[in-house]
């Protein structure tokens, strides 16, 4: 087998460029010592600079096609390759429980979903980097204030510190994207607990992005009624990508006190 065709319902564009394959697994070295799970191999591209760091390195990859290529080309692999939906995995279980650096050049059609399985696996994951859209890495690494300011990046910048590293034109993949990409680092910063009721956090980042454009006042409705007491405050006449992470936080606890409030009476 000479090569695997790229599968467009998989997300699958392939990078051609040795040295940006390299430059991406040189991202892991700020993060020395742990092993290295790497999300959608493909035919090899990055594995091959992530096998020189002497790591413990495991591949996941639900193509089959890619696996056989993978089987025979890498026999250093052997044992180390995962055939499953990285989203369907049961992260606790790899590396005897023990934190990893998660990386790839990660599908385009289930980026998202990857960093919010990252979220829900944090413990696991004090460092994660790799390639995505370079719309989407705008959006994790945004500030408040920016068009691009959203539920990722809150969700994310409450645990992680990131970094946008360099962008990837799309002239080096097969075949080449529509878009332009970019590659990221997120390490894990120094927040144990958020302060404040996690899920409900979520609910109202969630809930007022969906509608980004109105007022808080009018986008949180569903949470909280605007009539209440606390939607006098001129917090609420802001939109919520003017908001912080700690604004955010902040909100959800003075919610929570003002939804048991109301609950009493």
């Amino acid at each position: 087998m000479r090569y695997v065709k790229p599968k467009k319902f998989l997300g699958q564009h392939f990078l051609k460029d040795l040295q940006i394959a390299s430059d991406i697994a040189d991202t892991i070295d700020a993060c020395p010592d742990l092993p290295v799970l790497e999300v959608g191999p493909g035919m090899g591209v990055l594995t091959q600079f992530l096998l020189r760091k002497k790591r413990d390195l495991e591949v996941v990859e639900v193509d089959s096609e890619s696996v056989t290529y993978l089987k025979e080309h890498y026999p250093m692999l052997k044992g180390k390759i995962i055939e499953q939906d990285f989203l369907k995995m049961d992260l606790s279980a790899l590396f005897q429980g023990k934190p990893f650096v998660l990386t790839g050049n990660y599908p385009y059609n289930i980026s998202s979903q990857i960093f919010f399985k990252m979220l829900d696996n944090k413990e696991f994951i004090p460092c994660c980097t790799g390639m995505i859209q370079k719309e989407v890495a705008e959006r994790i690494a945004a500030r408040p204030g920016n068009k691009t300011y959203g539920i990722l990046s809150i969700l994310i910048q409450a645990w992680y510190n990131v970094e946008y590293l360099f962008t990837v034109h799309e002239h080096v993949f097969n075949p080449p994207p529509k878009v332009k990409s970019a590659v990221i680092r997120m390490t894990r910063n120094e927040t144990t607990n958020l302060g404040c009721n996690e899920k409900l956090f979520k609910q109202i980042v969630k809930t007022t992005f969906n509608q980004r454009r109105k007022i808080m006042r009018n986008s949180i409705a569903p949470i909280i009624d605007k009539d209440n007491p606390l939607c006098a405050d001129p917090l609420f006449n802001k939109r919520p990508e003017q908001l912080s992470v700690q604004d955010f936080i902040e909100l959800t606890n003075r919610v929570e006190a003002a939804l048991q409030q109301s609950t009493v009476q």
